[in-house]
């Protein structure tokens, strides 16, 4: 009997090390993004997405290897670069070895320093840095490193293509560019000069201004100035509350020219310009849903609203995310080297569920994609957002954009 005892005792004890062990399997991807503050709306679904996109693309197939699943976990940063560092501590102290992050590049210009560093002094603690949305071309040149790769095109790619499609309006004479007053924002402002001076240089930019990042509670002066100036066209990189503030009250002062944006869709922003944005709002991003590129976009948004109804699938380049990690895993065999991983990851061509194909340049790990003019409207809508009759529609299409476009990365491998 005490032998039966002792036999049962190891019995318990090896499925609960097993238990454990399959538990330690998981990988960790920690999204360091606000959860709280001005911008919770936005990094909330931001979270969902990559949820949502872990469980339906990689885990519901099995995982990654020999059956491992992908565990995304949130830490709120709160906008903060410095509130950013302690949360990459505490997600790297828990065996996080993927982090994941988009808003704000001004956080993300901190994550790819420290990551660096942490990198350099730690070896057996590797992690990388998958940037999904902060787009200062600086983080693919002069700051870029072999741990970070971006999956957005960045300022300057968007408003290439952006100012390719403005440039053959020729009643287009005077732009108004404005935006968020960070370094982000200010890559928007010089790359929009830059483009209109070479392709355009008879438009007129009768306004070039910052303002403060999530502080700002009215913009009617900023409006008064914009519709006073007698612009044609306003170009804005801001998102989030900053995004609906600014052009929600552009047009309430009587603005009704095009609003071109980089994030005015999704996260509520839809549904609060509503009527009011149709024919004006217009945005440079990656991906379509409207007219719907393949079944399975369609199958995956569909799926996404059941789990959350409240939520829009407004970036796809989430998926574009956590698809191209699973390949590159797979490809390297492993999911704790990270110079294997990142080395996968270098120079891999995509297939995109939201259309096209996707190349991670492998000098500078910037990925190259399609970009798509897409306007807020409620026609031709197949997939709304916000709950609303609202949404975008593809008004025309840059293949591979800036696929040639020149970086000063040097970039230094292990």
């Amino acid at each position: 009997m005490k032998n039966l005892s002792k036999l049962g005792v190891v019995s318990a004890l090896s499925l609960i090390i097993g238990a454990s062990a399959a538990f330690a399997e998981n990988i960790k991807i920690a999204f360091i993004d606000p959860l709280s503050g001005p911008f919770a709306s936005t990094g909330t679904n931001g979270l969902h997405q990559f949820e949502f996109s872990a469980d339906y693309m990689v885990n519901a197939k099995g995982g990654v290897l020999d059956g491992q699943k992908f565990e995304v976990i949130g830490f709120d940063n709160k906008i903060s670069p410095k509130e950013s560092l302690i949360q990459l501590q505490v997600a790297i102290d828990q065996g996080v070895r993927f982090i994941v992050q988009g808003n704000s590049s001004g956080v993300a210009n901190a994550l790819t320093e420290a990551i660096n560093k942490h990198n350099k002094r730690n070896p057996e603690s590797r992690v990388l840095f998958l940037n999904y949305a902060a787009v200062d071309p600086a983080l693919t040149n002069d700051k870029c490193n072999f741990w970070h790769f971006r999956f957005d095109a960045n300022a300057d790619i968007k408003m290439d293509a952006l100012t390719d499609v403005m440039a053959q309006k020729e009643d287009l004479k005077k732009v108004y560019i404005i935006g968020q007053d960070y370094s982000f924002g200010k890559a928007v402002a010089a790359s929009a000069v830059a483009n209109l001076t070479e392709k355009r240089p008879d438009i007129e930019i009768v306004g070039n201004e910052l303002h403060p990042i999530g502080k700002v509670k009215d913009f009617t002066p900023y409006a008064r100035k914009i519709v006073a100036s007698g612009a044609d066209a306003v170009i804005t990189g801001n998102w989030g509350a900053d995004m609906l503030g600014l052009g929600k009250s552009i047009i309430d002062n009587g603005f009704d020219g095009p609003i071109y944006t980089y994030y005015a869709a999704g996260s509520g922003i839809t549904g609060a310009f509503g009527e009011s944005g149709k024919g004006v709002i217009r945005l440079i991003g990656e991906g379509q849903i409207n007219p719907p590129p393949s079944d399975e976009a369609a199958a995956f948004y569909t799926a996404f609203k059941e789990k959350y109804p409240d939520g829009n699938v407004d970036q796809s380049r989430i998926s574009n995310t956590i698809g191209m990690l699973a390949a590159a895993i797979e490809k390297a065999g492993t999911a704790d080297d990270m110079v294997a991983v990142a080395t996968a990851l270098e120079g891999m061509e995509y297939d995109t569920i939201w259309g096209g194909k996707l190349f991670m340049r492998p000098n500078d790990h910037q990925l190259i994609q399609d970009m798509h003019i897409q306007a807020h409207t409620n026609e031709g809508v197949t997939f709304t957002y916000d709950n609303s009759d609202y949404g975008v529609v593809v008004e025309s299409t840059v293949k591979m954009a800036s696929m040639d476009i020149a970086s000063t990365c040097e970039m230094k491998r292990p």
